[in-house]
């Protein structure tokens, strides 16, 4: 049976890049669909309390310990085509980060001393996240080896696999049990990474050799990058820490609800980024310097452009969107939503910043100005453990969308500066060359 489903996988029919296409954008759609919606899904079954605890153990502290896990490996791997690394390698070094994870992810609910059952279910939200760190390793040498189409089906069907199990559960038992249902998903996860995962990259010519001193080399070449990725997230998620620390699991419900929109904005933003980037590389590595400020003085303004128009929206649409919402988890969410329209209006303001601030990251990845991103998110990071918590104490969910407003604001404008500046110190070095 086992091998009839790997053969099933592995098909591909007569065009595989079409396959690849399909695939990847059909499991890229189902995991970030299913992130996006399971916490907004279990308020609606189970409860504002559970759907606050989910939402914050799923959305927030397990996603944290996915980048952990995950350790900024995946655009080493795909690049590695001369296999500098083997898949042994980075099958080892991914070991040691979901262990490392785990651990951190251990250490954080003990040291919050949460009562049992929220540390029981955030603990199972961590693992079940850290399992995805895992299978990354495996579904990134699907698309080394170029076998992309792999990689979209083992997202489309483990998110399917986990969260059937997990909705199943969670609808079926008496008292809608989030940790039972949390442990079946855990397990469902487990069983989808070997089916869709291990299974399959084992009917492949795939070099399971590792040496510590690869694993070593490897480290030092994605830690620091790993780091501000990291921290990149915390400052994005600093109020959802400061709501979980000082107001209730409903009060973290709802402004995971009220943050959604924050994914739209960033996966709007990445199409728009993404198809630019060789060209931007390109132009500064020719040190064609017209060019490149011409591209990113558009790429700006269509990014201003569209953050304008979706805080506008939301400025006048926002409090009926918020009331569909209260109708769709039912009638006892009534008004408890509508009264966060300016917490709303803010989140997207602030997620418009969070898209111009990814173009800026981006053109400084260019650049190579690795340390200036880092010293960025060390300011902004300190900013952050300071300003939530003091906003949330005093205005609560309000305070926590003004928090996230103003991170984002001040990262966005840290951010342009070091680009204005890397973009004057390469113009100098240009022009210090040409008059050798």
């Amino acid at each position: 049976m086992m091998n009839y489903i790997t053969d099933l996988l592995i098909h591909t029919g007569k065009d595989r890049q079409k396959m690849n296409l399909y695939w990847n954008m059909l499991g890229s759609f189902c995991y970030a669909f299913a992130s996006m919606v399971l916490a907004f899904l279990v308020m609606r079954v189970a409860g504002s309390q559970k759907g606050g605890i989910f939402a914050f153990g799923y959305s927030t502290v397990g996603q944290q310990m996915f980048l952990l896990a995950y350790f900024g490996v995946r655009s080493f791997q795909i690049t590695d085509t001369r296999q500098e690394y083997l898949f042994g390698d980075y099958l080892h070094f991914r070991y040691l980060t979901c262990t490392v994870a785990l651990l951190f992810g251990c250490a954080y609910v003990l040291f919050n001393r949460y009562d049992l059952e929220k540390t029981m279910v955030i603990f199972l939200l961590i693992g079940y996240k850290v399992i995805d760190g895992f299978a990354d390793v495996y579904e990134t040498e699907f698309q080394r080896i170029g076998r992309l189409y792999l990689t979209g089906k083992s997202n489309t069907f483990r998110t399917i696999l986990s969260v059937g199990v997990f909705f199943a559960v969670l609808v079926l038992t008496p008292g809608k049990n989030l940790l039972l249902a949390c442990m079946m998903a855990l397990l469902a996860q487990l069983v989808g990474l070997y089916v869709f995962d291990i299974a399959v990259l084992g009917r492949y010519r795939i070099d399971y050799r590792w040496s510590k001193r690869r694993i070593k080399k490897l480290f030092f070449a994605t830690v620091l990058l790993s780091i501000s990725v990291f921290l990149d997230f915390y400052v994005f998620s600093s109020a959802k820490y400061a709501i979980d620390a000082h107001m209730d699991d409903t009060a973290s419900g709802f402004f995971n609800i009220v943050f959604m929109p924050t994914s739209v904005i960033n996966l709007a933003a990445g199409f728009v980024i993404r198809p630019f980037l060789n060209g931007l590389t390109d132009d500064w590595n020719e040190k064609n310097f017209d060019s490149f400020v011409s591209r990113l003085r558009m790429l700006t303004g269509i990014i201003s452009g569209l953050a304008l128009l979706a805080t506008v929206a939301t400025a006048i649409l926002g409090k009926p969107v918020l009331w569909i919402m209260e109708m769709l988890l039912g009638s006892s969410y009534e008004g408890m939503l509508t009264r966060y329209s300016l917490a709303f209006l803010m989140i997207v303001a602030g997620g418009g910043f969070y898209a111009l601030l990814n173009l800026c990251y981006y053109v400084l990845v260019i650049m190579r100005r690795q340390k200036e991103i880092f010293g960025v998110y060390m300011v902004m990071t300190g900013a952050g453990m300071i300003l939530a918590p003091a906003m949330v104490k005093r205005n609560g969910i309000n305070g926590g969308a003004r928090a996230y407003l103003i991170l984002m604001v001040m990262m966005a404008c840290g951010f342009a500066v070091c680009a204005w500046y890397g973009l004057r110190c390469g113009k100098r070095m240009a022009q210090e060359e040409d008059e050798e």
